[in-house]
């Protein structure tokens, strides 16, 4: 019996290998400390093989997953996204003095 769970259980996982990756439940709370050492986010959605709508939080090896509608949460996404979309321009506008300092 062993080796047919075994089986199929390596059958599933070359099938759906995204499966172990869903949050399968989710937390309502979460400290500050941790979400200032959030490194990145990922937006789970209800459907397919997931069927919880998530917000997944990466952190040194770690990962937490919370409820997407925690005012936290949503706070601290569009901070991270401020601040990516903040940083891209300014090495882009970095680049462009650089560009028009060595042609003149």
């Amino acid at each position: 019996i062993s080796v047919l769970f075994l089986t199929f259980l390596l059958l599933f996982l070359a099938l759906f290998p995204g499966a172990f990756n869903c949050c399968m439940k989710i937390s309502d709370e979460i400290s500050k400390g941790i979400l200032r050492r959030v490194e990145r986010f990922e937006i789970q959605k209800a459907g397919g093989l997931c069927h919880l709508e998530a917000v997944i939080l990466h952190m040194k090896g770690k990962k937490f997953c919370v409820n997407p509608w925690n005012g936290k949460v949503k706070k601290m996404m569009k901070k991270m996204k401020h601040k990516i979309h903040r940083s891209k321009y300014h090495v882009k506008k970095q680049r462009r003095t650089r560009i028009t300092k060595q042609k003149a």
